[in-house]
């Protein structure tokens, strides 16, 4: 298995933990305590509304601007808020603050190590926005492990649409049946990936997913170079 493709956000980059970063930030500096009850039940609608309206734009129901400007509208009005300056203001500093953090998933740089000395061509998936995902590879030290790095925004649509795959294998010059999809997304990034004819493994952190939803199931980046060898094995 000679190439290997990496999901970013919530795979390598710690999306949470960085998020969660970034809005404490904006919290103090834009003292959105005088509006909000705590910055913990900012956060919890903050993070709910996201996860919605990322799901709507998975599914090219809504534009990426109208993604950026909806999740803090949409956070405010939950607080009685319907400040339209105040969710450009969110957004602009937002979106200028959050690629800059850099806290990664346990074991990250040490398993892209190990991954390298063992041969392996490494290459990044990512549904986010090209602007942003750059700037987290670079500031968090992942960009130089990477060989060929594809944003969804690049071609117009989002895993799991086959021409994403299609594209990115095509750009690295990889045989499918050479390539696996690392991912936390099932649907998005193993189901994707195996549609493609592609092998995926379903990095799960959170033990979101049950026992037994995918046959390459991992809790740890760690865990990825004793995986490999199985997966070969499965397929001679």
């Amino acid at each position: 298995m000679k190439h290997l493709f990496f999901d970013l956000d919530k795979t390598l980059w710690d999306l949470e933990k960085n998020s969660k970063a970034a809005l404490e930030i904006l919290y103090t500096d834009l003292n959105l305590s005088d509006y909000t009850r705590s910055f913990n039940s900012f956060h919890k609608t903050y993070k709910k509304i996201n996860a919605e309206l990322w799901y709507r734009y998975g599914q090219g129901k809504i534009t990426r601007e109208e993604l950026r400007f909806k999740r803090f509208m949409e956070t405010l009005k939950r607080f009685q808020i319907t400040d339209v300056a105040l969710a450009n203001t969110l957004n602009e500093v937002y979106s200028s603050i959050s690629p800059y953090q850099t806290n990664l998933f346990p074991e990250a740089i040490n398993t892209l190590e190990a991954l390298k000395k063992d041969n392996h061509t490494l290459h990044i998936i990512t549904n986010g926005f090209k602007d942003v995902q750059y700037i987290k590879l670079e500031k968090s030290g992942l960009r130089d492990y990477f060989d060929v790095i594809v944003c969804s925004d690049e071609i117009g649509k989002n895993k799991p649409a086959l021409d994403v795959f299609q594209y990115a294998m095509t750009n690295a010059k990889a045989d499918p049946t050479e390539s696996i999809m690392i991912g936390d997304d099932y649907r998005v990034d193993v189901v994707g990936a195996i549609r493609a004819g592609m092998q995926g493994i379903l990095f799960d952190p959170e033990y979101s997913y049950r026992d037994g939803t995918h046959e390459w199931h991992i809790n740890a980046l760690k865990q990825i170079p004793e995986t490999i060898p199985w997966i070969r094995k499965t397929m001679i």
